[in-house]
């Protein structure tokens, strides 16, 4: 009819990017996409605490890593949903050359192996790893598939810190270039792309499992963070 705007021109739909809870990782070790590496007991209560929090939302898409830890984190909010998640090689975590080291001393870990300097000589790519521009791409097709299947509705993606954060900072059009402390991504935190039809129209980030991260860990690089906050692109 005449006047009548389109229909997905005004359905609202939420994408919320889930970062996975904590893992079992005594060693400390940068696992990247390494396979084997589960929750932690915590992170299992985070993963709970998540489907107690938003299970009683409109979610009718789930999409998860192809990780444990991620696969893991998604597990309780399914079942609460009743949803079969799909796995989506596209939200995987990033490559990276220090993949397998032990960060427990750090940055030192880095600064006390000279063999490993060459991989730093270009923080706007990344030179370590995945491209940041790559990691974007391809987070913001699995964010448009899942959009696109919860038209109306609300949609999860269990992703990883960095290329969640690489996701925000690319739709608030920010530099890529960032030290891992600042980013504001905590374990089980829900970094929420609001659509209204195919266009962003907002960008909302929650720590439901916020109070249960130790005070020590919040300002490591791997669980950093920072108050809830809303912002638009």
């Amino acid at each position: 009819m005449a006047g009548n705007a389109p229909q997905d021109t005004v359905q609202k739909t939420v994408v919320h990017l889930l970062r996975h809870g904590e893992v079992h990782n005594p060693e400390g070790v940068l696992y990247g996409r390494r396979p084997g590496f589960h929750l932690s007991e915590l992170g299992r209560r985070m993963a709970q605490r998540i489907a107690d929090t938003i299970g009683d939302r409109d979610i009718t898409h789930l999409r998860v890593s192809p990780l444990e830890r991620a696969q893991e984190t998604g597990a309780p909010l399914a079942e609460r949903r009743g949803l079969a998640p799909l796995v989506d090689d596209r939200v995987i975590e990033s490559v990276n050359d220090f993949e397998g080291l032990s960060f427990a001393d750090g940055a030192m870990t880095i600064v006390k192996r000279p063999r490993l300097w060459k991989h730093l000589y270009n923080p706007f790519t990344p030179s370590w790893g995945e491209p940041y521009d790559a990691m974007a791409s391809r987070m913001m097709a699995a964010v448009h598939d899942a959009r696109d299947a919860a038209r109306g509705h609300e949609a999860v993606i269990v992703s990883h810190q960095l290329p969640i954060w690489t996701t925000r900072l690319h739709v608030e059009k920010r530099s890529y270039v960032h030290h891992p402390k600042n980013r504001q991504c905590t374990l089980c935190s829900l970094t929420s792309l609001h659509f209204t039809g195919d266009t962003l129209s907002q960008v909302s980030y929650s720590e439901p499992a916020g109070d249960l991260i130790p005070v020590q860990d919040r300002s490591a690089p791997f669980s950093s963070g920072g108050a809830p906050e809303e912002k638009r692109p």
